[in-house]
């Protein structure tokens, strides 16, 4: 017998698939489906039995405001397949006032799989130039074994997806996008989280593609295609005199095409801790920005007044590097006084997008060894480093 919870009417076996349409949703594009997707959220994660699975269906635009869907749920994993499009409030005053921290957060959900076509539109334009400080669109906190999938995201307030004390996240045939002048729109941002998988999804934006904050191990990036935007970053690190640690970070055949930046690492003075063991493979660039950067000095924009501590920034590998750049200075390894130490840089070509324009390399507080890198690094010798890579 069928048991009403307040939420909505439990099933006891993931059988057959909830929608949100059986819930009270509209999917106008105009009426607040917010609280129809609660209900529904109260069935998926109440019902057990294998995976339940709760369908947005095509042709439809479910308007929500921001909507918190918690867990844990009963069981060890749901499915929320987007058919069709999820849209946010079209007006500031929409979203519910000041403290908002997020427009769907999914908190303390184990085993959640997000996949479909559809697109996840939050609006975001009316929100870059506001006053009041922008948010997330899509935030997971919490989440072990989340798998996210095919979906479109576009024009987020600020970041678009956010992965927060996470572990074993596989992400793939992910759309991202957003203007290129579009401020603080991070395509993924990964904090506090290991074991990620991020791989073969395209993302343009007004900020870095990817960007690896602290508290992060063992993340793979894998056939990103990047642009606009800053590139795919570590960092920042180190504000406020934070002590952040990040390691095993390995980013392999990507494409940065336009970028302000491509492969770099960045960190505040002041700050403590480390960045270690981190690898960018197989990197292909079309005039982009910076296309290696190591900045040690990421202290609004400015090196005076900056203190001396800094992150420790070690065991750091660019292999394969090749393309245009826009910029002359194409590689810049700028480091505090502690140094950038065991940086390695193995088959590095890049030459300009525009014809006649000479490529140089800046160096400052680093140390290891480069070999077939070209423009030449001066702090980077090659000698010791190539005859042991020259042996493989």
């Amino acid at each position: 017998m069928k048991k009403y919870t307040g939420y909505s009417l439990l099933r006891d076996d993931a059988s057959k698939p909830f929608n949100v349409l059986s819930f009270g949703a509209v999917g106008d594009g105009k009426t607040d489906d917010s609280p129809a997707f609660t209900k529904a959220w109260g069935a998926l994660c109440g019902a057990s039995g294998g995976t339940p699975t709760l369908v947005i269906p095509p042709g439809r635009a479910f308007s929500l405001k921001p909507v918190k869907f918690e867990g844990p749920c009963k069981s060890n994993s749901v499915h929320i397949q987007v058919a069709g499009n999820i849209v946010a409030p079209s007006t500031v005053a929409g979203w519910g006032g000041c403290g908002i921290l997020f427009w769907l957060c999914f908190s303390n959900v184990n085993g959640l799989v997000l996949d479909g076509s559809g697109h996840i539109d939050g609006r975001g334009s009316q929100w870059w130039n506001h006053v009041m400080y922008p948010f997330p669109a899509l935030l997971f906190n919490n989440n072990n074994n989340l798998k996210l999938s095919g979906l479109n995201v576009v024009n987020s307030p600020r970041s678009h997806v956010n992965l927060n004390d996470c572990k074993g996240v596989s992400i793939s045939g992910l759309k991202i996008t957003a203007p290129g002048n579009s401020p603080n729109t991070d395509g993924i941002d990964v904090s506090s989280s290991s074991h990620v998988s991020i791989v073969d999804s395209t993302i343009g934006t007004g900020d870095d593609c990817i960007a690896i904050k602290g508290g992060c191990s063992n993340i793979n990036i894998t056939g990103i295609n990047c642009g606009p935007g800053h590139g795919i970053s570590i960092g920042s690190l180190g504000e406020n005199g934070a002590t952040e640690q990040v390691e095993e970070v390995h980013v392999r055949n990507c494409n940065f095409t336009g970028t302000e930046n491509g492969a770099r690492i960045k960190t505040v003075p002041g700050g403590s801790g480390y960045v270690r063991r981190i690898t960018f493979e197989q990197i292909t660039l079309n005039a982009a920005g910076s296309p290696i950067i190591i900045d040690q000095h990421y202290c609004d924009g400015k090196k005076e007044g900056c203190p001396d501590q800094a992150v420790a920034v070690s065991d750091v590998t660019f292999t394969g590097v090749r393309g245009t750049s826009s910029d002359e200075q194409v590689i810049t390894l700028d480091c505090a006084a502690i140094g950038c130490n065991n940086i390695r840089m193995v088959q590095v070509a890049i030459t300009s997008s525009v014809a006649g324009k000479r490529r140089t390399a800046f160096c400052s507080n680093a140390h290891g060894t480069s070999v077939s890198t070209a423009p030449a690094v001066p702090c980077l010798s090659g000698r010791a480093f190539a005859r042991k890579f020259l042996t493989h």
